[in-house]
């Protein structure tokens, strides 16, 4: 009897404590939930920014599979503790006996997101929504575009910060989130940050602060990000944007600084889908980022894309960032709903990650207003719920990744180990004299050269390629003679061996001669084209001149030696000869070819011609 006493207390009690967990995992009501505020230092301390180094280290390979209750050591890289996530999210972490890379291992999601998928309404998942015209409805597009900046270092440590280094070398406690830690503000990522808010037309804030944005996974150590959010340092601006001939304006609602999260790398598959397992990548944790976040002007996936085209244009024209989509220096997350057509009120937002192109985001957005407009058609509006989705690029569709957090999960509260962040006038308009031109002038200058607009949305997209265009026209260079060399040839070679224009050796000065010398009539364009692939390795730059005459490359243009190569072409035809002088004149063009031939193509032209004609006539 009392044991069975005993096991029914202990039932109870346990019954009991489950209730009270289970109370416990329920979200507050709004009266309790956190709003963000803020709060101000009596003496504000602005802070002295500066790049930092520090030595790499590395870290053991724990995985995540199975629950743990507790904080676990990680071999070599002191105390860390490893936070759970919140139920029906990434599995719990445990560690590995032994790990054949450095890295965090979590069992992949795959699995789960499978199941959602198989739970889903064909029609809102799997299958491509009937095309329709969408005259009674329209679309509501806004854009956070997420920028790497350019920083030597990390946003709050000394830890490099590269692209492509060994997984976890690149971190070091500060970065990590270890206990005792206090993060130090880099100087260069403000910088950065004004430079990319002027160039935007954006209110830089004289004072602003941090924040941390709290949830929870296993990329992000710390278990918070260290943000900006209710005084951001850049706010409203706009970009102008010219979409298929037309100019459109769309506004920039602010421009906030934050630090970038690690990476989760999927393994046993290319993507998330398939993958047996996770490692994660802390290099990238701590990175600075500036998130730019767009009006909703948007109405459809050309207008995303063109504005996202046109942001990376300035940004890289600034030195803001290398805008590489592919090494995720530049990510962007649309915001997608569709209203009927004149409706004030927007309809219900979904969010599409994984776009790594423009292309791929335009085609997102497409297919998401699609699936979008055919659900409401249908009478399934319901199922347009507020989430994020997954844009899976080899399916061309949209799927469910997670279900959209609001701003209470994220429990926002002011950053206690940063303070305030005083911005001077002074230092402003130093950033704002330092501006160089930006792509929409640019773009007016070429134009006011004369070049047509095919000519200019070429030259001015990529600074190396209209740096170099510049940098010709200033030595002399002729306008229309430096843009096809350029445009032309020159992109052919880059496209052909899949190099940049920034990873030539050709100089401006170099380039400026060949077009000159081809003007002069020393080469002939041919000539020019056969030795342009060694111009570009740098081996004209002393004298392309001296160089093309090494190679007995100049151009034929003494009278008398014409005169012996069009003699014997002549002798070496005389039935066409022959024909030409009974009245057969078109012939003239294969004697022209005959002769260039002979010459390897080093005969002047104009020369050559005026020599063949009074040979053909018989003077």
């Amino acid at each position: 009897m009392q044991v069975s006493a005993r096991a029914a207390t202990a039932s109870a009690s346990a019954a009991a404590g489950a209730a009270r967990c289970a109370a416990l995992l329920q979200p507050l009501s709004p009266i309790l939930s956190p709003t963000p505020f803020t709060s101000s230092l009596k003496f504000p301390i602005r802070a002295r920014l500066r790049d930092f180094t520090c030595a790499p280290r590395t870290m053991a390979c724990p995985s995540l599979s199975t629950p743990i209750s507790s904080a676990r050591t990680w071999r070599g890289a002191g105390l860390a503790l490893l936070r759970s996530t919140m139920a029906g999210s990434v599995p719990s972490p445990r560690l590995l006996g032994s790990a054949p890379s450095r890295g965090l291992a979590c069992r992949s999601t795959a699995t789960a997101a499978a199941a959602v998928q198989t739970s889903t309404t064909a029609g809102s998942e799997t299958s491509s929504p009937a095309a329709s015209p969408l005259s009674d409805y329209e679309a509501v597009i806004g854009i956070e575009c997420h920028v790497q900046l350019a920083t030597a270092s990390k946003a709050f440590c000394g830890c490099p910060s590269l692209f492509g280094s060994e997984p976890n070398t690149h971190v070091c406690p500060v970065c990590m989130g270890h206990p005792g830690t206090l993060p130090a503000l880099n100087a260069g990522m403000v910088t950065l940050a004004v430079r990319a808010g002027l160039a935007l037309g954006c209110r830089i804030a004289p004072r602003s602060k941090f924040d941390r944005k709290q949830y929870f996974y296993p990329d992000l150590p710390k278990g918070y990000q260290i943000s900006q959010y209710d005084e951001p340092i850049c706010s409203g601006g706009q970009l102008e944007v010219e979409v298929d001939g037309e100019v459109k304006s769309f506004g920039i609602i602010r421009a906030h600084l934050e630090e970038d999260a690690g990476k989760i790398v999927y393994a046993g598959a290319e993507r998330l889908s398939g993958a047996d397992y996770s490692l994660v990548d802390f290099n990238r944790a701590g990175v600075p980022l500036l998130e730019i976040v767009s009006a909703p002007d948007m109405r459809s996936g050309r207008d995303a894309a063109a504005y996202g085209e046109e942001l990376r244009r300035v940004l890289r024209t600034c030195g803001v960032t290398d805008g590489n989509m592919a090494e995720g220096s530049m990510r962007v997350d649309v915001n997608v709903s569709v209203r009927p057509r004149g409706s004030p009120t927007y309809g219900t937002r979904v969010e599409i990650k994984n776009m790594n192109s423009f292309s791929n985001m335009q085609k997102a957005i497409d297919y998401e207003i699609e699936r979008q407009v055919s659900l409401l058609r249908s009478g399934r509006g319901a199922e347009v719920v507020q989430e994020t989705r997954l844009w899976d690029e080899i399916r061309l569709h949209t799927t469910t990744m997670r279900k959209k957090e609001g701003l209470a999960d994220y429990r926002y509260f002011p950053e206690p180990d940063l303070p305030p962040l005083e911005v001077s006038q002074e230092f402003i308009e130093q950033v704002r004299s330092s501006l160089p031109e930006l792509p929409a002038a640019r773009r007016a200058r070429y134009l006011s050269l004369g070049l047509t607009r095919g000519d200019v949305a070429v030259l001015a997209d990529e600074e190396a390629t209209s740096a170099l265009f510049d940098a010709v026209l200033a030595l002399g260079a002729p306008v229309r003679q430096a843009a096809n060399w350029i445009q032309g040839d020159i992109m052919a070679y880059c496209k052909e061996t899949k190099t940049s224009m920034s990873g030539w050796s050709l100089s401006p000065s170099a380039l400026a001669e060949m077009i000159g010398l081809i003007e002069g009539g020393v080469i002939s364009g041919k000539i020019a084209k056969e030795v342009l692939p060694d111009l570009l390795q740098g081996r004209g730059n002393g004298g392309v001149r001296a160089y093309i005459e090494s190679r007995g490359l100049l151009m034929i243009s003494d009278q008398a030696a014409v005169e012996q190569l069009v003699g014997r072409v002549l002798e070496a035809n005389p039935k066409q000869l022959a024909e030409y002088r009974g009245g057969k004149t078109k012939l003239q063009g294969f004697f022209e070819g005959q002769v260039m031939r002979e010459s390897k193509g080093r005969v002047n032209p104009g020369l050559m011609k005026e020599v063949l004609m009074r040979m053909l006539r018989g003077e």
